[in-house]
């Protein structure tokens, strides 16, 4: 995480109680006493507790005081009520500053403390994908929808297991912190049973229990499972999520569909067909994405669908995290503006166990 330099806004703001103190004593002195300016010189304080810590704004407090002292004596207006009247203002709009000030700087305190709490769990619950993964080189893309959020309702795992590299991408309904505990219950179902089962479709099956045990009314999970072993080739299991992307070595792309549309995980009470696992062609030199609708339908201004397909030759960066920034500048340019859901990616490159170099990709 990088620090951020102070902005052009907040340098502005941050001058504005000696500037507005600047003004009302200039003006007073021009227009002289007769105008009743002398009071306003409280607005340097009341500025002051808006955006500065308590000290600062005791500081801009006394030197307000110290120039409505001047302004009143060289307006001659401490001869008349109206000179403690002005003073007793800015005593008490600092006075006021001050508290707020103290209340401000606390809830910051308090948020930067929740916040970082929040990072903690975030990086617990989507842990960093591994560089690389037997014979593949994985690399990540995760935007949320949530101003300020790390995660959300889109999840993603890549685990090395007795059975193959074993994959997830999936998407909670709904958004929010409901959507993150729904996301920590698939994760954590799949980290465990990546492991005991050997096989993808009783991967998949106790997936489903465990989410149906879990989730309440008609919440539900589309995912994607893949599995890559010692073939050249991805076995996947489609719960109702878009087809993954495959990149062939000349370029050309593939969208391979299931060969049965399962329900999404959590609706298998309700009926339908069951997943079937398919098989797809998957050798060195080619690249696997998979990713979740908030990338694809992400909307331009003209209302236009984000063509992931049209955009694989954004893919060709020798280095798979480049090559993934990349797409998800060009997704974010697409865009125009905020993104309107969570929007995952991953992308997996096979290498080959018997490579030392990366195998090129065009």
């Amino acid at each position: 995480m990088t620090d951020r330099k102070p902005s052009s806004n907040w340098t502005v703001l941050s001058w504005m109680p000696t500037v507005v103190m600047a003004v009302v004593a200039g003006v007073d002195v021009v227009a002289g006493p007769g105008v009743g300016l002398l009071p306003l010189v409280s607005l340097g304080p009341a500025f002051s507790g808006l955006i500065g810590g308590w000290r600062r704004t005791a500081g801009t407090g006394v030197a307000a005081l110290l120039l409505c002292v001047g302004l009143g004596f060289y307006n001659g207006q401490f001869d008349e009520s109206r000179g403690f009247a002005a003073l007793g203002s800015v005593a008490g709009v600092t006075g006021v500053g001050i508290a707020a000030a103290v209340m401000r700087s606390r809830r910051e305190a308090e948020l930067a403390s929740v916040r970082s709490i929040a990072e903690v769990a975030q990086r617990v619950l989507l842990r960093p994908v591994p560089l690389t993964a037997g014979p593949l080189q994985a690399a990540v893309s995760y935007t949320s929808a949530v101003a300020e959020a790390r995660i959300g309702g889109d999840l993603y795992e890549v685990v090395a297991s007795p059975h193959g590299i074993r994959v997830i991408v999936g998407d909670v309904q709904g958004k929010g912190l409901a959507a993150v505990e729904t996301a920590a219950v698939v994760l954590g179902a799949f980290r465990e049973a990546a492991h005991d089962e050997p096989d993808l479709v009783g991967l998949g099956e106790r997936l489903e229990r465990s989410v149906a045990r879990e989730l309440e009314g008609e919440k539900f999970v589309t995912a994607i499972l893949a599995e890559i072993g010692a073939r050249h080739e991805v076995v996947f299991l489609n719960y109702g999520h878009p087809a993954p992307m495959v990149v062939r070595r000349d370029g050309a792309v593939d969208f391979p569909q299931p060969p049965a549309h399962a329900l999404p995980l959590g609706l298998g009470a309700h009926g339908g067909e069951d997943p079937k696992s398919y098989r797809v062609d998957f050798a060195p030199g080619e690249q696997l994405l998979l990713y979740t609708d908030g990338v694809t339908e992400a909307r331009n201004e003209d209302g236009h669908f984000y063509p992931v397909g049209e955009r694989a030759h954004l893919l060709k960066d020798p280095d798979a995290h480049r090559a993934l920034e990349t797409l998800r500048a060009d997704l974010a340019q697409h865009a125009g503006g905020p993104p309107h859901d969570d929007a995952a990616m991953l992308l997996l490159r096979y290498h080959g166990h018997e490579e030392g170099k990366s195998a090129p990709i065009t």
